[in-house]
């Protein structure tokens, strides 16, 4: 297994820069998933770690060792990609066993070895049989099984749960992540599903137009994160902007709204903040409210099974607010309510540009 680092990374094709200066390091034995929106450069990033191309400025390191120019057959790296593009006219055994034969690897070892791999992707009875013969998420097994089999030193996944349904792909991040875990293998996981990141990974990095724009553990990113593009492309977030005046950020409107982390913060700045809608409650009566205390009115409510999302008018925008649906029936539009939230879900945030 293998750490991997991206030093100053860039790649432009024409007049496009699909990589910006990107630096960033994977640790030996984690998980990490790349997350942004289409032409980010997520999956330019991952072709330039396995090596189906080549930067024009920087550098890739896998334990040190320098490999930005190694062919890509000689990099050892396993990759899965959104299609599988298993052979067809091969059995999942042969499937499996395919980067081994082409390494010359002993027949006695490769039958061994094809084993191991498909009893850990659970498929060890399934050896005999045509790719069209297997379920979608059989056939990802196969594919994940085939880019491990020969102990590359790094696995890359190139949203390989993307074709399956919903309620498949929730099981294969289970078993993607366990069998990940198995064999302690060093993962780059390129996706668009911010709550697989968020379910899979150790660490995320996320990108856009080419740039990292933040990373680091998904907790970190999720509760605090840094920067506008972050807090409202991982999850959905409320944007507040005024003027800090050393104590509190004012509103347009006058409203004083309490701010946990001040450091930074200049006064008479502008200042941007980010409030997960999870976190605002809506206020019953009685009930003592926390720093920040707003009045709305409800537009709508969408449905979403265990919670809701209610829309308010308040602040001269429309605020978000997921509340569970017990005890929250009689919630009606139109009517007039209170928000409350703490300073400390308040999250200064600056722009990403």
């Amino acid at each position: 297994m293998a750490s991997v680092e991206v030093r100053n990374l860039s790649r432009t094709f024409g007049a496009h820069k699909a990589l910006d200066d990107v630096s960033v390091r994977f640790e030996d034995g984690g998980f990490y998933a790349l997350l942004g929106p289409s032409g980010s450069g997520k999956t330019t990033l991952l072709r330039m770690i396995a090596g189906f191309d080549y930067p024009d400025r920087g550098q890739i390191e896998m334990d040190g060792e320098s490999v930005e120019r190694v062919p890509l057959e000689k990099r050892q790296i396993g990759m899965v990609f959104q299609n599988y593009a298993l052979f067809p006219n091969m059995s999942v055994a042969q499937n499996v066993a395919f980067g081994l034969d082409v390494r010359g690897v002993k027949r006695d070892e490769m039958a061994r070895k094809v084993d191991a791999a498909l009893d850990l992707v659970q498929l060890g009875k399934l050896g005999s049989r045509r790719p069209h013969q297997l379920s979608g998420g059989q056939r990802q097994r196969v594919a994940l099984a085939r880019a491990f089999v020969f102990n590359p030193r790094v696995l890359l996944l190139d949203e390989p749960l993307g074709a399956l349904d919903k309620a498949l792909r929730v099981d294969m991040q289970v078993e993607l992540k366990r069998i990940q875990r198995e064999i302690g293998i060093t993962t780059i996981f390129v996706t668009h599903d911010q709550e697989e990141a968020l379910t899979m990974s150790d660490r995320i990095g996320i990108l856009k137009d080419g740039r990292l724009i933040e990373e680091g553990r998904p907790e970190e990113i999720y509760n605090r994160p840094r920067t506008l593009f972050a807090a409202t492309f991982l999850g959905d977030a409320n944007i507040l902007s005024g003027i800090w005046n050393g104590e509190a950020m004012v509103l347009a409107d006058g409203t004083l709204i309490r701010i946990g982390d001040v450091d930074g913060l200049s006064t008479g700045g502008k200042v941007q903040c980010a409030i997960r809608p999870e976190r605002i409650r809506i206020l019953a009566d009685g009930v003592a409210a926390s720093d920040n205390k707003v009045r709305g009115k409800i537009t709508r409510r969408m449905f979403a099974g265990v919670s809701s999302t209610v829309f308010v008018d308040c602040l001269g925008m429309t605020m978000r607010v997921v509340v569970p649906n017990a005890g929250m029936e009689l919630l009606r539009d139109g009517e007039e309510i209170s928000l409350t939230w703490s300073k400390e879900s308040t999250i200064p945030v600056r722009d990403s540009r």
